[in-house]
C-alpha cells in the first residue's frame, strides 16, 4: 500500500466513541444498532460499574463486536472529558479520520441511502464537522421499565426541530482539533486554518463555538436546524422510574443535581410526546437479527439477565414513595 493508499483509506475509516456506567439493560440494542451502521470502530468506556455493564461489554468485545476500555478518571474529573482524551489518544481511532461521540441514550438514525454512515458522508460532503440535531424523545407514557427494546417501547418525540431543544452531537474530524467535549471537538490545531461546519443537510453553518474551550451549542440560526439525513435519537427520559434513577448515579459529568427531578426543567424539555416517529424501526428485523446473535452467548446473556435484575433491585430500594416525592418538583414551579 502506498503513502497515498493508506491516507484514502483512513479518510474512509469512521469510529464511533461512548461512556457508559451502570447501563447494562441497554448495552446490547445499543451495540447491537450502532454495529450494523458501518463504523469501522466502536469503543465504549466505562467506570465504576456495580451492574455488570463491564463485564458484558467484556464479552461483546470478546466477541468481535466493540471495543470496551475501562477508564478511572481522576477525584473531580469528568469521565467524559476524560474518556474523549483516550480516544484521540487511541491507536484505532487515529487510523480513522472521523469520529462520533455519543451517550448510550442516543442512536444515529441515519435516513438518507442505505442508512450507513458513508450515506451520511456522501449526502453532506465535504467539510470537517457535521452538526447532528437531537430529536427528543419522552416516555410514551411509560412509568416503570421491566425490559425489552427502547426503540420499540419509547416512539413518543417532538415532530419538527424546536427553538428549546436545538442542541447537536457531532462527527467531526479528530486530528484537526486538541480535544471534544460531549457536544463537538473544540480548538483547532490550526488557529489559522478554516473550519467548515455543515449541518446533516449539507448548509454550511458558523463553526466559531469550536474555538470556545466550554460552549456546547453551534452558534447557528434555527433555520439551520434540521433532520434531514439524519439526527441522533435522543432517549434521555425513557420510562419514569429511568429518569428519577439518574438522581441515584449522577451525571456524566461527575456532578449532582436536581435536573433529573420529576417535572424539573430539563424533564419538561427533554419529555416530547407530541408526534409518534418510528423511522428508526425501518431497520427492526436487522436489529432484532443482530441482538439475538448477540444473545446467542450464554455467558453474554446471563451477564445481561444479571444487570436487569441489579437494577430492578436497587429501583425498588431507591424509589421509595418518600424519595420520589424528594425527587418531584411541584410542576407549577418547575426549575
Amino acid at each position: 500500500m502506498t503513502p497515498s493508499d493508506a491516507d484514502n483509506t483512513a479518510r474512509q475509516r469512521t469510529a464511533l466513541a461512548c461512556c457508559m456506567r451502570n447501563e447494562g439493560p441497554f448495552v446490547v440494542e445499543w451495540a447491537a444498532y450502532h454495529s450494523l451502521l458501518g463504523f469501522d470502530e466502536i469503543l465504549v468506556f466505562t467506570n465504576d460499574c456495580t451492574d455488570g455493564s463491564d463485564l458484558l461489554l467484556d464479552r461483546l468485545k470478546a466477541l468481535g463486536y466493540l471495543t470496551h476500555i475501562r477508564q478511572a478518571p481522576p477525584p473531580g474529573g469528568s469521565p467524559q472529558i476524560e474518556a474523549m482524551k483516550l480516544a484521540f489518544a487511541d491507536p484505532r481511532v487515529q487510523a480513522c479520520e472521523w469520529l462520533l461521540h455519543i451517550d448510550s441514550d442516543e442512536f444515529l438514525n441515519i435516513t438518507c441511502g442505505d442508512g450507513s454512515v458513508r450515506a451520511l458522508l456522501d449526502a453532506v460532503g465535504d467539510c470537517d464537522v457535521i452538526a447532528i440535531l437531537w430529536r427528543l424523545f419522552g416516555d410514551n407514557g411509560v412509568t416503570r421499565w421491566d425490559g425489552g427494546s427502547v426503540l420499540q417501547q419509547f416512539t413518543a418525540a417532538q415532530p419538527e426541530p424546536m427553538r428549546r431543544t436545538v442542541d447537536h452531537k457531532s462527527m467531526f474530524r479528530h486530528a484537526l482539533f486538541e480535544f471534544a467535549i460531549d457536544h463537538m471537538p473544540k480548538l483547532p490545531r490550526d488557529p489559522e486554518r478554516a473550519i467548515n461546519v455543515k449541518t446533516t443537510a449539507g448548509e454550511a453553518v458558523n463553526g466559531d463555538m469550536l474555538r470556545h474551550r466550554r460552549k456546547s451549542r453551534y452558534k447557528m440560526s434555527f433555520r439551520h436546524a434540521t433532520f434531514r439525513n439524519a439526527c441522533i435519537n435522543h432517549y434521555a427520559v425513557k420510562s419514569e422510574d429511568v429518569w428519577l434513577m439518574k438522581n441515584d448515579r449522577g451525571d456524566g459529568f461527575g456532578n449532582a443535581h436536581q435536573k433529573y427531578f420529576r417535572n424539573s426543567r430539563m424533564w419538561n424539555r427533554y419529555n416530547r410526546g407530541e408526534a409518534q416517529e418510528t423511522s428508526i424501526l425501518r431497520r427492526w428485523p436487522e436489529i432484532a437479527a443482530r441482538m439475538e446473535a448477540m444473545r446467542a452467548d450464554p455467558e453474554l446473556r446471563r451477564i445481561e439477565v444479571h444487570s436487569l435484575a441489579v437494577f430492578r433491585a436497587r429501583r425498588d430500594a431507591v424509589l421509595t414513595p418518600e424519595q420520589i416525592a424528594r425527587w418531584t418538583h411541584d410542576p407549577e414551579k418547575a426549575l
